[in-house]
């Protein structure tokens, strides 16, 4: 009898041991491509048979177990006396290493390395962020690999078609071929370099589900808890990277106050008007305790922990005016000159405005007017028409709010700047 539930259950484990599924299949046919594309056909397989015959007792190794079969099948067809081939059925046994049929239980549990798990994993993550890679690639393919996410997801996480990110997985998995990248965890002089891409891509899928640059929600939940778990899963496999606390700090902090940056209709709620009770308390632990141990290393913040610093002001304080601000400006000074970023350089000017008032901020804000970076970013006139609003000249806020309202791409923003525009005609 068919079952329903098993196309739900190989959606679950699937988004649970994906990651750990192609890892282990590329350390053990050594090609990550080759890796990607058996685990998906171990998926397929899976959605056809789990309804008809119910989901397996050991489900992962279900799936490694048919990956590794297609994988030697794939050698058995390329050469009979392959030596990779020979070695690979020694391990399996000639006995279960026909395609058909259902995985035997035995070789399931003999085939599941749980000591190799971590470095497959961390080997994923690399590899999935490595610098010949285009940037949005590489969150397109942490997606896939390492979050288990479909094409379908990631396409309606950042509101692309999905033939666009089924080709920017084609091409990433062509590019990292061409180049020869191994399937290893980087040797030591390498792993800092390389960190810096995988932090700054779980950095970047964070950012926009945490405020989405388009569409009609302000937060993307599934998306900035994808990010979290893979920050999470980071701090587990390299204990020693006290950046790597710095990011896990930064959004555990920034997810606590999710529960109060929208209303009930989804509607953004500003930091001054937020219920700071609905702050998620038991994140806000979470976040300061990563914070510590990245503080606790002795080799200073680093962008990272510095914004989590920054976000760690606003957790404690009781409120908007109790908050630490002259703190906040030193921190996004210190920020500034580690990143060069205007948008750091424009959020320390809003903490001026906050310590010494907006007669002091307006001046750093004229000075971004004429960078290139931020031309065609709302954040500008947001930021210069409220400074504006609290000097009392109305007529040059209204103008910046409304140009701030043609560039903003979230509907659910944008109605908060057509509020404040109203308030200003009114």
């Amino acid at each position: 009898m068919s079952d329903p539930t098993g196309r739900e259950a190989v959606a679950a484990v699937w988004r649970i041991e994906s990651a750990r599924i192609v890892g282990a299949l590329a350390r053990y046919t050594g090609d990550f491509v080759l890796a990607e594309d058996l685990a998906q056909e171990a998926l397929a397989e899976a959605l056809v048979t789990w309804p008809r015959e119910g989901v397996p007792n050991n489900p992962a190794g279900w799936l490694l177990t048919v990956g590794r079969r297609r994988a030697i099948d794939g050698f058995r067809r390329r050469s009979a006396l392959d030596e990779r081939y020979a070695a690979m059925a020694r391990d399996l046994g000639e006995g279960g290493a026909t395609s058909g049929g259902a995985p035997d239980s035995d070789h399931e549990a003999e085939l599941w390395d749980p000591d190799r798990i971590d470095d497959d994993v961390l080997a994923l993550i690399f590899i999935s962020c490595h610098p010949v890679l285009a940037k949005e690639a590489r969150v397109a393919l942490t997606l896939r690999v390492v979050g288990g996410l479909t094409s379908d997801e990631i396409a309606k996480a950042f509101l692309v078609p999905t033939a666009t990110v089924q080709a920017r997985i084609t091409r990433a998995k062509k590019s990292l071929a061409a180049a020869q990248v191994p399937f290893e965890v980087p040797p030591a002089e390498q792993r800092g370099e390389r960190l810096g891409s995988v932090l700054n891509v779980i950095y970047l899928i964070f950012t926009e589900g945490s405020t989405a640059s388009s569409g009609a929600d302000l937060i993307r939940f599934d998306l900035a808890g994808e990010a979290a778990r893979l920050a999470r899963v980071l701090t587990r496999l390299m204990p020693d990277q006290p950046e790597a606390y710095g990011l896990l700090a930064l959004l555990e902090l920034t997810v606590a106050r999710f529960p109060a940056r929208t209303g009930p209709d989804g509607e953004p709620v500003l930091l001054e008007d937020q219920d700071r009770n609905r702050w998620d308390r038991p994140a806000i632990q979470r976040g300061r305790a990563a914070l510590a141990r990245a503080t606790a290393s002795g080799r200073g913040l680093g962008a990272y922990g510095l914004q989590a610093a920054i976000a760690e002001c606003h957790a404690v304080a009781p409120s908007v005016d109790a908050t630490d601000w002259p703190r906040i400006v030193m921190l996004y000074a210190a920020l500034g000159r580690l990143t060069r970023s205007p948008i750091v350089d424009l959020n320390r000017a809003v903490a001026v405005s906050m310590a010494d008032g907006p007669a002091a901020a307006l001046p750093l804000v004229d000075r971004l007017a004429d960078d290139k970076t931020l031309a065609g970013s709302h954040l500008l006139p947001t930021v210069r028409g409220e400074l504006y609003r609290r000097l009392g000249r109305t007529a040059e806020a209204r103008a910046e709010l409304e140009r701030a309202v043609e560039l903003c791409g979230n509907e659910r923003e944008r109605s908060v700047l057509v509020g404040k525009l109203a308030e200003l005609t009114g």
